[in-house]
């Protein structure tokens, strides 16, 4: 007989492009018990019901701005649905888009920076960072895909850094983490990314081959570290 006692965990993903999904992120959370669904951003309605009862929420990443709510009016739910969430201190990853949503939501500016930090290349973490679940990319480069900056939240600790770009990720004690880089993206898909978003790359003058040469190079290893990162920070949220 099946065990009745089993509590089967509920992730829920909210994504906004079909190929910049779980990634990595998917069968660690499998793996740990959470049966994972995802919420399709301007097809399925974004609830505050919805968003607020998973035992995680991961806000993925897309190629539009958080303040362009007049072009995309679902951010406008999204938004709300996700503060609501955050105020009930439920456990909630958000990675690029997702962070700058959650940014948003907790009351800090998003902005556009006018230029674009596209490609591999590490981060510098911050004392906070060191000492939290991040320490495990310290030194290594990971995938970078954005051209807006979030502030950090007040309340917030800023973890993470690179040149041009002072506010790379931040926690919100143990139940909220957002990081402006990609730390889902599965090396083994990069050619997804390079052409979905291909149009990017050519008026960014930023070469794919580059970019594919360094999934190869740094992948592997980052997707074990990645792995170490989440699998490290549910266990200190206390989800699966």
């Amino acid at each position: 007989m099946p065990d009745t006692d089993v509590v089967t965990l509920h992730a829920l993903a909210i994504r906004h492009l079909a190929f910049e999904d779980l990634g990595l992120i998917g069968p660690l959370l499998q793996a740990r018990g959470f049966r994972v669904d995802y919420l399709e951003a301007g097809i399925d309605p974004i609830t505050t019901e919805a968003v607020l009862t998973p035992d995680l929420v991961v806000v993925l990443g897309g190629p539009i701005g958080v303040y362009e709510t007049d072009a995309y009016p679902f951010l406008t739910a999204e938004k709300d649905a996700i503060a609501a969430r955050l105020e009930a201190r439920r456990p909630t990853v958000g990675v690029c888009l997702g962070a700058q949503l959650m940014a948003a939501a907790l009351g800090a500016p998003v902005t556009s920076t006018g230029r674009k930090e596209i490609g591999y290349a590490p981060l510098q973490l911050t004392a906070a960072g060191l000492d939290s679940p991040l320490a495990a990319l310290a030194g290594r480069p990971v995938l970078h895909w954005h051209g807006d900056e979030f502030a950090i939240p007040e309340g917030a600790v800023r973890l993470a850094e690179t040149p041009g770009f002072p506010n790379q990720a931040f926690a919100l004690d143990d139940y909220a983490l957002g990081l402006q880089f990609h730390i889902e993206a599965d090396y083994r898909r990069i050619e997804q990314w390079l052409i979905g978003h291909a149009n990017e790359l050519a008026s960014s003058g930023i070469d794919p081959r580059q970019i594919r040469a360094d999934a190869a190079n740094f992948g592997p290893e980052l997707a074990q570290a990645a792995t170490q990162v989440i699998n490290t920070w549910l266990g200190e949220s206390a989800r699966g």
